[in-house]
């Protein structure tokens, strides 16, 4: 990326460390917990921060953060504010992206318990390291903690009122999407349409998008119907990703994973359902090598011969174009909606068409 985008990414880190610090003062305690529990211990609040500070501390791309300051960016290009207005809004913006990373965070610690995945960007899943009870309970912390840089925010009541509506409204439609996973995984007989997978992945995956772009615009005072509106592409370009999640997890393998652990885990993914609806004569077949790999794990040789089943169909292709088209086709819109010259929507579609693997 840039020097711009790594003089953005800089900031955000800053944001994070300082909403989940290594060691936490009496302030930090206060407004988190109350007064009755400034003097906690940190050896007690090390069962929350330290999970949480292992799995953030390992990466990812925190692409969901810069999209909220770039949304805010983009939409103030727009507005006639004092550069002091503006700066107080950017402020604002950065301190809000703890939000929508501390959430997908948490709703990545509780998804490796549900799935029972051994490795999480390269390392052992928190779950195995600190056990499910930490896992579960830190995971669940997250969630809240993550609004209370919204709780703290310096500004008008109805704005901030806004900005916690859409945090929990959004946070438990993710809840929703994986609710729907979870329900097709364990109803090995059913098979979603592929309209029913992308209704699921918009909420489960596509919802932090939207989260982002929301707060961005609550936050410049953005009409609602075009909050609705950007709110819902956002929520395709989240969709897109997690397709293109699901191409590589069958073919080069995603970073920190192994190549095919969705199948070990069942995973109604779009290749799978695309494969489905048009070779239903080897249907069988596919869940046949479904069932092996997650009884052998994922050393098994079902799952190398369940991938080329699928590949052969030309499923895993189609998945791929179709996210693709997703991100590319959200890309152009949002350039369309703050318009071709916005230096900052021109920032968000490089930045996601750079994210793109170019080797799919």
């Amino acid at each position: 990326m840039s020097a711009e985008f790594d003089s953005l990414l800089e900031k955000i880190e800053i944001e994070i460390k300082k909403s989940l610090p290594s060691c936490a003062n009496e302030n930090w305690k206060q407004a988190s917990f109350g007064e009755q529990n400034r003097l906690v211990s940190n050896e007690n609040l090390s069962q929350l921060i330290e999970p949480c500070s292992d799995l953030i501390s390992r990466g990812g791309k925190r692409w969901r953060p810069l999209l909220l300051v770039l949304t805010a960016m983009a939409s103030l290009e727009n507005k006639s504010l004092s550069e002091a207005e503006k700066q107080s809004i950017i402020d604002a913006a950065y301190s809000l992206t703890t939000v929508v990373e501390f959430v997908h965070n948490a709703s990545l610690i509780h998804d490796d318990i549900e799935d029972s995945s051994d490795t999480r960007r390269g390392k052992p899943a928190i779950h195995l390291i600190w056990g499910n009870d930490v896992a579960i309970n830190t995971g669940t912390w997250l969630y809240f903690q993550a609004a209370q840089n919204i709780q703290s925010l310096n500004i008008e009541s109805e704005t901030k009122l806004k900005l916690l509506e859409q945090y929990i409204i959004q946070t438990r439609t993710l809840l929703l999407g994986q609710a729907m996973d979870i329900k097709w995984h364990n109803d090995k007989q059913y098979i979603p349409t592929p309209e029913e997978y992308m209704q699921m992945v918009k909420n489960k995956t596509g919802t932090l998008s939207s989260l982002a772009v929301t707060l961005g615009l609550i936050l410049t005072k953005t009409e609602e119907s075009r909050i609705h509106l950007m709110s819902q592409i956002a929520s395709e370009i989240g969709a897109g990703f997690q397709i293109i999640d699901d191409v590589i997890n069958l073919t080069t393998g995603n970073p920190g994973k192994k190549r095919g652990d969705d199948i070990v885990e069942g995973k109604k993914s779009l290749p799978v359902l695309y494969f489905a609806q048009s070779e239903k004569g080897k249907l069988g077949e596919l869940e046949n090598y479904f069932i092996a790999a997650n009884k052998e794990g994922i050393e098994s040789d079902s799952i190398e011969k369940a991938i080329s089943l699928i590949e052969k169909s030309g499923a895993i292709e189609k998945a791929k174009n179709t996210g693709i088209s997703l991100i590319e086709d959200s890309c152009k819109k949002i350039k369309n909606e703050f318009g071709t010259e916005n230096k900052y929507a021109q920032m968000i579609t490089d930045l996601f068409l750079k994210m793109i693997p170019q080797n799919l």
